[in-house]
């Protein structure tokens, strides 16, 4: 199985991009991630696997907002308190 393109992920915070990044920039392939994960623990469905994070990683503050999400998946928005 190839490397899906178009599975985009960003982060805003206080409404700018201060993050991008996309399927196709990970170091392994999905399959492989989960079939190693899966060796070691058993994965059920709504599982989340966290592979890191794209350039642009920073602070954020009492009183910042972040909205992020997946194309496709869906976005969450909090806010720091």
């Amino acid at each position: 199985m190839g490397r899906r393109q178009g599975l985009r992920s960003w982060l805003k915070v206080n409404g700018e991009i201060r993050q991008r990044g996309d399927i196709s920039q990970l170091i392994w392939k999905v399959p492989e991630v989960i079939a190693h994960l899966s060796a070691l623990f058993t994965l059920a469905p709504g599982d989340l696997i966290f592979t890191g994070t794209p350039a642009g990683v920073g602070a954020v503050q009492r009183g910042d907002t972040l909205e992020g999400g997946v194309d496709g998946v869906g976005t969450l928005q909090l806010h720091v308190r």
